[in-house]
């Protein structure tokens, strides 16, 4: 799962302090990652995957609730979330080496195994079953802001008032700075990865930013990223930049992805509907928009485009 960066800050009143939450935040990483990691094929995903159409398989409460809360963002987001993404045909390649487009045909065949609907949960027994055999479950769009929030709860609870886990972009910050001002986050600049377009302080909350300026094709002057929708088998268009504030990271993360698929002006009206939850979104265009709790006026975001 943890292929990218993994970063923490602490506030501590020593090294030796500061040493042990550093620690104690990497062992949570790794127990997490053999909780939930889909490579690993020993992890409880992993033996689930292996018996889909097969068996229920038996989980701890942690990893059981967890699935249930990600199948709820899969019902926010009319499906656009959905952590049976991991049964689509990766027909898509973002590497260079698409020439041109899947056929409409190879697309629809891509999303077949793909179905939240299709994950059965039995609360009594705490089992979950793939209906369809080579159905598969990925907590990539989810995954690293639950660890996020895990390392954020433990280090509170051992006493550490102030910090940031900041789990490949997915941020969980609580407490001050030691100078007491808020932790500070930016967004990057869609437009030029090198620049900030705003900044914001981020108070015992969560923050997480998923772009497509990166990774995606053009086919007939039309921009298709990396983040595909796993109803259609068609990536997301029209967006570049999707920036969700939560007081849960694992919230931000999934809603991330949501808004991407569902568009600016039913991604908005979604998350104008979630309480807590804001939301900044770049267009291709350079356009930025903002759910009705942000403040544009008062972070100094550019209105209509962001600067090159």
């Amino acid at each position: 799962m943890l292929t990218s960066p993994f970063e923490m800050t602490v506030v501590a009143k020593d090294t030796v302090e500061g040493n042990l939450y550093i620690d104690a935040a990497i062992a949570e990483v790794s127990r997490i990652e053999h909780l939930i990691s889909d490579w690993i094929p020993t992890t409880p995903i992993s033996i689930i995957n292996q018996n889909a159409g097969i068996a229920p398989i038996k989980v701890d409460e942690e990893l059981f609730e967890l699935l249930k809360r990600a199948v709820k963002m899969s019902k926010i987001t009319d499906g656009a979330f959905d952590i049976s993404y991991a049964s689509m045909d990766k027909i898509w390649k973002f590497d260079g080496s698409m020439k041109k487009m899947p056929s409409p045909d190879e697309i629809k065949e891509s999303v077949r195994l793909v179905g939240f609907e299709k994950i059965i949960f039995d609360e009594n027994n705490k089992t979950v079953f793939l209906k369809d055999k080579g159905m598969k479950l990925g907590l990539g769009g989810i995954g690293q802001g639950f660890i996020a929030d895990k390392i954020r709860d433990l280090l509170k609870n051992k006493g550490c008032t102030s910090g940031i886990a900041n789990v490949s972009g997915d941020i969980a910050a609580w407490g001050k700075q030691p100078n007491g001002k808020p932790w500070t986050i930016g967004i990057i600049n869609p437009m030029n990865k090198n620049k900030i377009f705003a900044t914001f302080p981020l108070v015992d909350s969560s923050v997480e930013t998923s772009g497509t300026y990166e990774k995606y094709v053009v086919f007939d002057d039309v921009r298709y990223s990396h983040i595909i929708n796993p109803k259609t088998g068609y990536p997301a268009q029209g967006i570049v930049s999707v920036t969700i504030f939560a007081k849960q990271t694992e919230v931000a993360d999934g809603m991330a992805k949501g808004v991407f698929l569902l568009g600016v002006e039913a991604g908005l009206n979604r998350i104008d509907q979630l309480k807590g939850v804001e939301c900044i979104i770049v267009d291709d265009k350079g356009k930025i928009f903002a759910s009705k709790g942000i403040d544009m006026e008062k972070f100094d975001i550019a209105h209509e485009f962001v600067k090159k």
